[in-house]
């Protein structure tokens, strides 16, 4: 089956090193990384998984995963891995129609994960103090064709959040523990928070702050993955482990 490429979509150019560029088929010309000056208005009306050439180089149009979208992002700030991101939408049940704090905006990787298990009629309110991190996360947003799900406050989350009654409340900033208060009284009863730490001692603060809260089943997790290199005459693990990037604090309010 061949989907028609229509204005405004996402999609993924794939080259033969695989490499991948993520665009938006809207008309204009426009500085692309890697591509260079280009309109990707000239992609309207091919097709998904049609091969085609720009310049001298040949890609493969892909409908973007949301794997894809994460990964391609411009980086301005250290962002939340998927094997840490989906641990988070996994233990605070993220789903459709639910609204989502989130604390630290960054780069917007996380953003975009949440983003796209909240819709199509959740939300997310991303508090982010930082007018430059701000600004690049919306526009990787809008890359990712998941703008119109979240809210960017250029607030610090430390000093108030104004939501009530929401769902989840993720926190990605150097002192989460001067948001578990906030927290707490924003989140309804039964909601989870999640905490990401790159340090040990940066999780003590936290997981100590939320039992002044009394959150139930206050749990911090490290996650670690590794490739596995399927070949000919075996399988082994990949000498290249992702290791420790952060720690993942959940609690969940009951009171």
């Amino acid at each position: 089956m061949s989907y028609t490429i229509k204005e405004g979509d996402p999609l993924i150019l794939l080259d033969v090193k695989g490499n991948k560029i993520l665009i938006i088929a809207n008309k204009g010309n426009r500085k692309i990384k890697g591509l260079g000056v280009y309109n990707p208005g000239e992609l309207i009306g091919k097709h998904y998984y049609e091969n085609i050439i720009i310049g001298n180089k040949k890609y493969l149009i892909l409908t973007p995963s949301i794997f894809d979208k994460v990964s391609t992002i411009e980086r301005r700030a250290q962002i939340i891995l998927p094997k840490d991101g989906m641990f988070i939408i996994f233990y605070c049940d993220i789903k459709s129609e639910d609204m989502v704090i989130e604390g630290g905006t960054g780069s917007g990787a996380l953003t975009i994960l949440l983003a796209n298990f909240v819709r199509p009629k959740g939300r997310v309110i991303s508090y982010e103090k930082r007018v430059d991190f701000a600004k690049i996360a919306l526009k990787n947003l809008e890359n990712a064709a998941l703008a119109d799900y979240v809210d960017i406050k250029k607030r610090d989350i430390t000093e108030s959040i104004e939501e009530r009654n929401v769902d989840a409340v993720i926190l990605d900033i150097p002192n989460p523990w001067d948001a578990v208060k906030n927290s707490f009284k924003a989140l309804k009863f039964g909601g989870h928070i999640a905490s990401y730490s790159p340090t040990i001692n940066q999780v003590e603060k936290t997981v100590n702050e939320m039992r002044k809260y009394e959150f139930l089943d206050v749990t911090t997790i490290e996650t670690l993955q590794r490739k596995m290199l399927v070949g000919e005459r075996g399988v082994r693990p990949s000498f290249d482990a992702l290791g420790h990037t952060g720690y993942v604090t959940f609690g969940r309010k009951v009171k």
